[in-house]
């Protein structure tokens, strides 16, 4: 599957004897990234096709006149596309070629040196372990060490994820994106310090069933337990209160197991919760609070008569989605206008229906999640990722109903039980440690 790489965004600095070039904002899973010049890019691909031979797709080609604005933005859309589709083999991205290329990128854009540095990374219950890192780190890195130091069994590693988060007001906080695994989560944190985030490490998978494989660690079944707890205070699972009770009563024994068996009988328990936005199901004017799990886009949705409908969007009727980046006031993530559409079988109708949330590319990573789990535990293979045509202000494309694909984006810039003692040492992390 393609990553969530887009260029929205170009600018003309001055060279050092006074021309100019055209240097792309890069943005990955819907925050900036990297800025890169296209002669950066044309010395890159020429490394990977060393490496990788000529399976690659096309790059641009050079200009050698003048650019006018029109060959300004088809470069910058052929760049765009040249990523995504890069991006989309594993054997690629996990290279060196890539993650050194984009490693110095990262650290460049934000002016971060290659040094020793500690990074705070907090568990779901509010503790964090600070760690002593590169600032070069990628997440992959970051997340072994993490795994390491609070006694993760290392098969389980890929049932956890580092999170991008942002706290709010009055105990608030929102989950923004799920870091790649060769992002510096060093550098994404300072490209974010004018807002107040930290990097936490939460499971990352959409079907509850899952569970059951993390059982065996005392580790994971912390992790599981915390997040449970967390999400509990902040309202984002819905218990009815015989449930409440019997959790609370399981949690002051404290008897983690059995708590954890009960809650995956809990409403919207294992799904991710967006912050409230705008939608336009069933009409314009809308606002939903969305919970994205177990094979569904559940949504609570106020109408413009102050009416509230309950709505479960499932995955299985949705035939493709794309996120459309509509503008930014500053460029620089947390400010960008989003819109997530997907084309959706509502009563044997196709429609499209728009969410506007900052989360739009988290959204579409929760989605893209739970295709992937879906493949894997059915076995099928008829559903194909194709390119979605492009969306434009009246056109809407025409797919004829046969066609099955999913999960694309584009861009359109606005004008302005057992405990394994021997794999666990979660219990014995010191205070000094944390």
């Amino acid at each position: 599957m393609k990553m969530h790489f887009s260029i929205p965004l170009s600018e003309e600095p001055l060279e050092k004897f006074g021309g100019r070039y055209v240097l792309y904002s890069v943005y990955l899973e819907g925050f900036l990234f990297c800025k890169v010049r296209y002669s950066q890019l044309h010395h890159w691909n020429e490394q990977l096709r060393r490496v990788f031979g000529r399976g690659l797709p096309s790059f641009p080609p050079k200009f050698y006149l003048a650019m006018t604005k029109s060959m300004t933005d088809e470069r910058r859309a052929q760049l765009e596309q040249y990523l995504q589709n890069v991006s989309s083999d594993p054997n690629i991205t996990h290279s060196e070629v890539f993650i050194s290329f984009f490693r110095k990128l990262q650290q460049d854009t934000f002016k971060v040196q290659n040094q020793q540095a500690f990074l705070d990374v907090y568990l779901p219950d509010g503790r964090y372990l600070r760690i002593d890192i590169q600032t070069s780190d990628t997440a992959e890195r970051v997340l072994e060490v993490v795994s390491y130091k609070i006694g993760l069994s290392r098969e389980l590693i890929g049932y956890f994820s580092l999170f991008l988060i942002q706290d709010h007001n009055h105990g608030k906080l929102s989950v923004l994106k799920k870091l790649t695994e060769f992002e510096l989560p060093y550098v994404s944190l300072q490209s974010m310090k004018e807002s107040p985030c930290k990097i936490g490490i939460r499971k990352w998978y959409m079907d509850p069933s899952l569970d059951k494989v993390l059982l065996d660690c005392r580790t994971s079944v912390n992790l599981l337990y915390m997040q449970v707890v967390q999400e509990m205070e902040k309202n984002w699972i819905k218990p009815t209160d015989v449930q409440m009770q019997k959790l609370q009563m399981l949690q002051k024994a404290p008897n983690k197991m059995k708590f954890l068996e009960l809650v995956r009988e809990v409403r919207h328990y294992g799904y991710t919760q967006l912050d409230p936005c705008s939608c336009d199901y069933p009409e314009v004017g809308c606002t939903a609070a969305i919970h994205v799990g177990n094979n569904e886009i559940s949504c609570c949705i106020k109408l413009p008569s102050n009416q509230i409908r309950e709505v479960s969007f499932k995955i299985n009727k949705v035939r493709c989605w794309q996120v459309t980046f509509l503008g930014s006031a500053t460029g620089q993530g947390l400010d960008q206008f989003l819109e997530l559409r997907f084309e959706y079988n509502d009563s044997d109708t196709w429609r499209w229906i728009a969410f506007n949330t900052k989360q739009a590319f988290l959204l579409s990573s929760c989605l893209k999640k739970i295709i992937s789990e879906q493949l894997l535990t059915t076995g099928k293979g008829d559903r194909e990722m194709i390119e979605l045509p492009e969306l434009g202000k009246a056109k809407k494309p025409n797919i004829h109903p046969s066609q099955k694909f999913h999960s694309n984006f584009k861009l359109r810039k606005s004008v302005s039980s057992r405990s394994n003692e021997d794999d666990c040492v979660f219990e014995k992390i010191r205070e000094e440690d944390l």
